[in-house]
């Protein structure tokens, strides 16, 4: 089989799609996969690492008011649905899969229209516009939440989670300790802004790195996001601490092994993204959510506040965070391990493991079926 595959922007597109491709291979070795994504997106790092065919179709998502920007964007749209053609003819794909971001709709519009049999992977609890439109001509349309059925035609749509990496499961604690040289008997956090980074997170956590270069007990793993790092590293040499001095203490731009880091954390400080959600789910850990305010139709905070009815997860909003609300929410969980507990067990059943597996198995059947 012939499969294309995109998706692309951020880890949270990339990532799930990575894991359908390699739950895909496990089934059919002997398909071909093509990833098309961005030439500045992530993807155009992340993917040709992991071994995989990669084509960039250069596209950017409109800005929200009226500009000249906006104009240079539509004709590189226009340009982009006949590069999604020419791609779609030149590979004979007997299927196309969407994980989301601008690129991907090109991509699956090209497709229906040449007769491919196509599946779209929604993610969030509230489906992006992009998703929305695809529906009218996808084949199968697979969701992440519960919440994201009621938009799409309910013959086609399917709840399936949506996709871990396998490592996010089979990671250990006591590897992911020694991955950051830690001490696996001590509780860690874990705090994360997505693979960009997050502004308002790092800023915060100056305050409470300072705070916890004192507290020993506790570890801390801070991902900034490449474009923050040098900036908060500078804020908490600012502020009087020096964190090579401190064992317990780690601050990186980015991480290609995020699953060995949640294997070690006792709570994440992360945005409320569906893939981060979803590998969180996985291994039960709880976590405080600071969903990404600027995000499509505000889907963060609906898929954080999901977290939090269900007992999962706290959520503070991003214009009420600062570094004495972190740190104060910080101290109340890592002080109270019965309700970090019930946080565990909650977030453990939300996980779905088998996501992948079953997103792959769709694909299949349906181009099999229709190819």
């Amino acid at each position: 089989m012939n499969i294309i595959v995109s998706g692309g922007g951020t880890g949270g597109h990339i990532y799930p799609a990575l894991t359908i491709i390699r739950a895909i291979q496990r089934r059919e070795p002997s398909a071909r996969i093509l990833y098309v994504g961005t030439p500045h997106g992530l993807e155009a790092d992340i993917v040709p690492r992991e071994g995989l065919n990669f084509i960039a179709v250069d596209l950017a998502g409109f800005e929200r008011h009226l500009s000249f920007e906006n104009v240079l964007r539509a004709w590189r749209a226009v340009r982009a649905v006949a590069r999604a053609r020419g791609i779609v003819h030149g590979f004979h794909p007997d299927i196309a899969i969407g994980t989301g971001g601008y690129v991907a709709g090109p991509i699956l519009l090209a497709a229906s229209l040449s007769g491919v049999p196509t599946l779209v992977q929604e993610q969030n609890a509230v489906a992006g516009v992009t998703n929305r439109i695809l529906s009218r001509f996808a084949t199968a349309i697979a969701v992440g939440m519960e919440d994201a059925r009621r938009v799409f035609p309910a013959e086609k749509t399917y709840v399936t989670g949506n996709p871990i990496r396998p490592e996010v499961l089979t990671a250990t604690r006591a590897e992911g300790a020694a991955a950051f040289d830690f001490d696996p008997s001590k509780k860690t956090v874990l705090v994360s802004g997505g693979s960009r980074g997050a502004r308002t997170i790092n800023r915060a956590m100056v305050e409470v790195i300072c705070r916890a270069a004192q507290q020993t007990e506790v570890q801390y793993l801070h991902v900034t996001g490449a474009e923050e790092y040098e900036d908060t590293c500078a804020r908490i040499r600012a502020a009087g601490v020096d964190v090579s001095q401190y064992p317990h203490l780690r601050v990186v731009p980015y991480l290609y092994n995020m699953p060995q880091a949640m294997a070690m954390a006792d709570i994440a400080v992360f945005r409320a993204g569906a893939t981060g959600l979803a590998e969180l789910a996985a291994r039960g850990v709880p976590a405080i959510l600071i969903p990404y305010p600027y995000a499509a139709e505000n889907h963060q905070e609906k898929n954080a506040r999901a977290m939090e009815a269900a007992g999962a997860a706290e959520v503070i909003l991003n214009r009420s965070l600062d570094g004495t609300v972190l740190s104060a929410a910080l101290d109340r969980l890592l002080a109270d391990d019965a309700r970090r507990d019930a946080m565990a067990a909650a977030m453990k059943r939300l996980g779905k493991p088998e996501a992948a597996e079953e997103i792959a198995a769709l694909a299949l059947r349906i181009g099999k079926r229709e190819g």
